[in-house]
């Protein structure tokens, strides 16, 4: 949503949650992953429960598009379905 005041143009970026399922099921998963999401533009926080039995990967993100996410899980080599919300 944009908001004009005094001429400057104010865009609300606004969080949003996406979750996915995968297959990232250990620490060492987790730690291959790892430079991967932390590249993608955007993504302001992520984490895998990889406690649950759907491996749970759960992204913040301003601006990174759910193909974004998928794109880099995959580029280091796990599965990856968006789960809809």
């Amino acid at each position: 949503m944009e908001k004009i005041i005094d001429n400057l143009v104010f865009i609300d970026m606004e969080n949003k949650t996406l979750k996915f399922k995968t297959n990232i099921n250990c620490g060492g998963c987790v730690s291959t992953v790892t430079p991967f999401l932390n590249e993608v533009d955007g993504v302001t926080r992520w984490e895998v429960d990889t406690n649950n039995k759907d491996k749970i990967l759960t992204v913040v993100t301003d601006s990174a598009t759910e193909q974004d996410v998928i794109d880099s899980v995959k580029k280091a080599g796990f599965k990856i379905d968006p789960i809809q919300s």
